[in-house]
């Protein structure tokens, strides 16, 4: 059993730790509020960036001309996975729930006999892919340096799978990353980005005739790249409120946690002390009556 010391210290480390993870907890809670208003205030132009290329796509027929960023290159063999996740850990099972995500896909993938070729953006996720893709990652993005993310941190990102892209590296890009929807709920997500899956109902339910100056296939060759930078920038922005509102979950049940272990070792000691003290007066006692 141990002694009255190692309880004390027992008690006063968990207190210290409590103080750490309710600090964390307010920090997140914060933070949260900031990332949550960006993240929702970039869904409608995603939304609607989506409609527009709906609309544009729907009127063109797929041919030689038509852009490789919709058509694709004719082929599926080679998938490129862009797996975004946090720079940081204690945030629950933020991280995990993505990195799992990406290796129940790739996994499937390799077994249909398909390459896969990983880009990780953000440490975490690389740190769990790597023990088990390393040779299949071809790049890690480090963005610890950025302290609040911005639409060049996507079009940054953009630009290298678009470069991959236009060097016949792969064929196929998907996406993943967590969609925000609560401080408890957070959704890990796959997305096709390339080439550009365009919603059958995107353009809506109306007859109205458009025409195009210039031509559609010009407007989708600025579009597609556009498209791509803001599907980055939007899944950039749902994993940083997911990942104060997971962090700020984590942290609340840590803090509720340090508190039931504080109250158990409190009576653990009080029970321990009593003993002690009731010992020595029956050593006391037997004494006197040993006289």
């Amino acid at each position: 059993m141990p002694s009255l010391k190692d309880l004390r210290n027992r008690i006063a480390s968990v207190k210290a730790t409590q103080k750490i993870t309710k600090a964390m907890q307010m920090v997140a809670a914060a933070k949260l509020r900031r990332a949550q208003t960006a993240a929702e205030a970039a869904r409608p132009y995603a939304e609607r960036m989506a409609v527009v290329l709906g609309n544009i796509a729907s009127g063109i027929t797929v041919g030689p001309e038509t852009p490789r960023l919709l058509a694709g290159t004719g082929s599926d063999r080679v998938h490129l996975l862009i797996v975004c996740t946090a720079e940081r850990g204690l945030c629950g099972a933020f991280n995990s729930s993505i990195a799992r995500l990406a290796r129940d896909h790739a996994n499937r993938l390799l077994a249909e006999g398909k390459t896969v070729k990983i880009v990780c953006v953000g440490k975490k996720g690389y740190d769990i892919l790597r023990r088990q893709f390393a040779e299949q990652i071809i790049e890690f993005v480090d963005l610890r340096a950025v302290r609040q993310i911005g639409f060049e941190q996507a079009d940054m990102i953009a630009q290298k799978v678009l470069a991959r892209f236009e060097a016949g590296e792969f064929d196929v890009a998907t996406l993943f990353y967590s969609r925000f929807r609560s401080v408890i709920a957070q959704i890990p997500t796959a997305q096709q980005i390339i080439p550009a899956q365009i919603e059958a109902s995107a353009g809506g339910s109306t007859d109205a005739v458009y025409e195009y100056e210039p031509e559609e296939g010009e407007i989708l060759t600025t579009l597609l790249p556009r498209n791509l930078t803001v599907q980055i920038f939007r899944a950039l922005l749902e994993n940083a409120a997911s990942e104060q509102g997971a962090r700020m979950s984590a942290m609340d049940n840590a803090t509720r946690n340090a508190g039931e272990m504080i109250k158990k070792q409190t009576m653990t000691y009080n029970r321990s002390r009593q003993a002690m003290i009731t010992k020595e007066l029956i050593e006391i006692i037997s004494g006197a009556e040993a006289l």
